[in-house]
């Protein structure tokens, strides 16, 4: 079978994943993409220039994957003569209707950021199937698709949202875990232990309930060092700045580090994960912090409980900030026992070498249906 992958925004983990799928798929997979830069300009211009880009092409696929950055309606406008029976199916890494707005972004406040969500919402009724990443996203996702088409004044069609309900499936984000085995160092026993960020330095990963805790930890004479990973943007949290001065003698890493070897070995050194955030669909840095054996302390909110298994819930799902702090204590003043403790076998099946064969098995279900 072959499978074209259609991805306006190819950077970051929208290309590994695209990429890696490629290559451990036992279909004919291509990819057809545009840099990973100017989001809303993507979702609006994107499609014309790579449905121009597939007319000068070779593809012939049984099976196009979109991802939720195409507006699909207008890819298909232009394609749909030589994409023939051509199946479709439209991928969601993340929505732009329940992603929460950066306090920085001015569209909210002048009434511009409904375009996106609305090419979201087309896209998924034009496409033959839709996946999402994780059952959270797919509820939220369908639970506001209805308050957001109400904002319209007439003619809303939030009758519409049982047609994406009925062919909306989950399909967990493939991610290369194994080659994170290459780079396992042991942790010494001497070590003090080792709090790990590993995600974007923005608003929506709550960094200021993440840096309040270590500060309210070092204030009680807890000891501890901390490893700030991730990558950063044009606007930047003061949470990060602040925590910069207040945490000084505790950092021993603080910065985006390029070298994948580097970052593997940060994730196999550390001891603890306190996760903070108000947004993520999936988590693809919190699982693979997890698969290196870091202590996860996650938020029962959002996709994270899916990542821990039922019967361990109680272990590492928190309530509230100062449960989190609670929790935070407790493992590092008993970090020995922390130490002994495995998650890897939690997120093991994220691994390609397990959802390869279930996204081929899908696709095939999808073109034969």
């Amino acid at each position: 079978m072959k499978i074209l992958i259609v991805e306006p925004f190819l950077g970051g983990s929208h290309a590994a994943w695209a990429k890696e799928y490629a290559e451990h798929s036992r279909h004919d997979v291509g990819v057809l993409g545009l840099p990973g830069r100017y989001w809303k300009w993507r979702m609006h211009g994107g499609a014309i220039t790579l449905a121009r880009r597939f007319a000068e092409s070779d593809h012939k696929p049984d099976l196009v994957i979109a991802t939720d950055m195409l507006d699909l309606t207008t890819f298909l406008a232009f394609t749909r003569e030589r994409l023939g029976d051509a199946r479709t199916l439209l991928y969601f890494h993340e929505n732009q209707i329940t992603y929460p707005w950066s306090e920085s972004d001015p569209d909210p406040t002048t009434q511009r950021d409904i375009h996106y969500g609305f090419i979201n919402f087309a896209s998924a009724l034009a496409a033959d199937a839709v996946a999402f990443n994780s059952e959270y996203h797919r509820t939220s996702f369908l639970g506001g698709l209805d308050p957001f088409l109400r904002i319209f004044p007439d003619h809303n069609e939030t009758g519409m949202v049982h047609a994406i309900d009925a062919k909306a499936h989950v399909l967990p984000l493939g991610i290369d875990l194994g080659r994170l085995d290459g780079y396992r160092v042991n942790r010494p026993d001497e070590q003090r232990p080792l709090i790990l960020w590993n995600h974007r330095w923005e608003y929506d990963k709550k960094p200021n309930d993440f840096f309040r805790a270590l500060i309210r930890l070092k204030k009680e004479g807890v000891a501890f060092d901390v490893a700030v990973l991730g990558e950063k943007f044009q606007y930047v949290p003061v949470a990060f700045e602040k925590a910069a001065l207040k945490l000084a003698d505790r950092i021993v890493q603080f910065g985006f580090v390029e070298d994948f070897a580097t970052y593997a070995s940060w994730l196999w050194k550390a001891d603890l994960l306190p996760v903070t955030s108000i947004h993520d669909f999936f988590g693809a840095s919190v699982v693979q912090a997890i698969y290196c054996n870091t202590y996860p302390l996650l938020p029962g909110r959002l996709a994270y409980p899916e990542h821990i298994p039922d019967g361990h819930h109680g272990d590492h799902i928190y309530e509230d900030f100062d449960d989190l702090v609670t929790r935070l204590r407790y493992r590092i003043e008993d970090i020995r026992q922390t130490r002994q403790i495995e998650t890897q076998h939690f997120v093991r099946h994220y691994d390609w070498q397990t959802m390869a064969p279930e996204y081929d098995s899908f696709f095939e279900t999808i073109c034969n249906s």
